[in-house]
C-alpha cells in the first residue's frame, strides 16, 4: 500500500498515473498547491518545501518510508515495479536517455514554470518579477523545443517503447496556460502527437477527468 500526498495541478498527478499503470494499491492524502493555505503537518515533515508529491510506504505502521521530488518517485516506482514496464532496466542502452529526460523535465521544463508562476523565488524586488515570468516564458519555449527535438520521428519518448517518461511528459503539457504567456503545446508537434496518445490510456482518463473536462481548471 501507498500513501500519496496529492493535489490537483500538482505533479502528484503523473504519479497517481503511474501507481494506477502499475496496478499498486494506493491511497490518496489532500492536500494543495496554494502556498497561503495549511497542508498536512505530516506532509511538512517529509518535505519542509511543501511540495507535493509526497509518497508513502512501507509494510506496516512501524517501517514506513517516504520520499518526494516527481522525478526521483518516478525512478523509485518504475524499479519497484520492473513488470511494469514503464522504464528500460539497468543494463538497457535506452536508459541513460530515459535518466537524462526525466532530469530536464524536473530540472529545466519545471524550472521554467517555476519562473513564471513563483516569480518571487526568483526576483530580488516585486518590481522585477514580471521580468522572471517573461524569462520563464522564454524558457518554457526553449526547453520544449529541446525535447520535441529530441523526439522527433519517434514513436514515443524512448522510441519506440512506452514508458514513464511519456506520462511525465503529458502531465508537464497540462500546466501549459497560453493566457499567462506559454507557448501551446501545438508549437511542439512531436510533443503534441505523444500528448494526444497518452491522454487516451484508461489511467489518464481517470486522474486527469478534471482537465478533460475543463484544461483551464
Amino acid at each position: 500500500m501507498y500513501e500519496l500526498f496529492y493535489a490537483l495541478k500538482s505533479a502528484s498527478m503523473g504519479i497517481r498515473v503511474m501507481l494506477e499503470e502499475i496496478g499498486a494499491p494506493y491511497e490518496l492524502i489532500q492536500t494543495t498547491v496554494d502556498m497561503d493555505k495549511p497542508r498536512p503537518p505530516e506532509q511538512l515533515s517529509i518535505n519542509p518545501n511543501g511540495w507535493a508529491p509526497v509518497l508513502v510506504w512501507g509494510d506496516d505502521a512501524n517501517n514506513e518510508w517516504a520520499m518526494y521530488e516527481c522525478a526521483a518517485i518516478t525512478v523509485f516506482l518504475c524499479d519497484r515495479h520492473p513488470e511494469a514496464n514503464l522504464a528500460p532496466k539497468i543494463d538497457d542502452p535506452e536508459r541513460a536517455l530515459y535518466l537524462q529526460t526525466l532530469v530536464y523535465f524536473s530540472n529545466s521544463v519545471q524550472n521554467a514554470f517555476q519562473l513564471n508562476y513563483y516569480p518571487d523565488r526568483f526576483a530580488d524586488a516585486s518590481a522585477n518579477e514580471p521580468s522572471a515570468q517573461r524569462r520563464g516564458n522564454r524558457r518554457l519555449r526553449e526547453t520544449w523545443k529541446v525535447i520535441d527535438d529530441q523526439i522527433g520521428d519517434n514513436e514515443w519518448v524512448l522510441g519506440d517503447r512506452f514508458s514513464a517518461a511519456d506520462i511525465y511528459l503529458f502531465m508537464l503539457t497540462t500546466w501549459l496556460r497560453p493566457a499567462r504567456g506559454h507557448p501551446t503545446v501545438d508549437e511542439f508537434p512531436n510533443v503534441k502527437r505523444i500528448a494526444d496518445v497518452v491522454v487516451q490510456r484508461p489511467s489518464v482518463q481517470r486522474v486527469y477527468a478534471p482537465w478533460i473536462a475543463n484544461p483551464d481548471y
